[in-house]
């Protein structure tokens, strides 16, 4: 039975959860040699990642990255995301971090505050070691 039908059309429903999950690959994006989009820190995580790209239609693998073998602790160790070759540029894109919105409400930092805060660092140790000098000699 092929993945998914001609022309996107589904009149079968379908039979369980690994059949759902195959009828939501995109036949674009299925197609070439696998390529690494994305690294994740644990299995849980790398399997999230894999979720995410499926509901775009992106069909993923999941490969422990290399040099790491965690025998007792099967779901530990970093893993790499891999994709077909016409889904890659999609996927990037898709797990590009967005950029950050410029924050009007912040004031920018000026060399005054750390002006300030190098002179109440330096005048703190300063006090600290003229005290412990006038214990010393007091002690002496």
């Amino acid at each position: 039975m092929p993945l998914v039908l001609p022309g996107g059309s589904s009149t079968e429903a379908a039979r369980d959860e690994t059949h759902a999950r195959l009828r939501k690959i995109r036949p674009e994006y299925a197609d070439g040699p696998l390529v690494t989009v994305a690294g994740a820190r644990h299995q849980a995580e790398a399997e999230m990642i894999q979720g995410f790209l499926l509901e775009e239609g992106v069909p993923s693998v999941l490969k422990r990255t290399a040099g790491f073998d965690v025998p007792d602790f099967l779901a530990a160790g970093p893993r790499d995301v891999l994709v077909p070759e016409t889904g890659a540029e999609l996927a990037r894109e898709l797990l590009a971090e967005p950029e950050p919105e410029p924050d009007s409400s912040r004031r920018p930092t000026d060399g005054r505050r750390a002006a300030w805060t190098a002179a109440a660092v330096l005048g703190g140790g300063t006090a600290a070691a003229v005290v412990a000098w006038a214990l010393l000699h007091v002690a002496g």
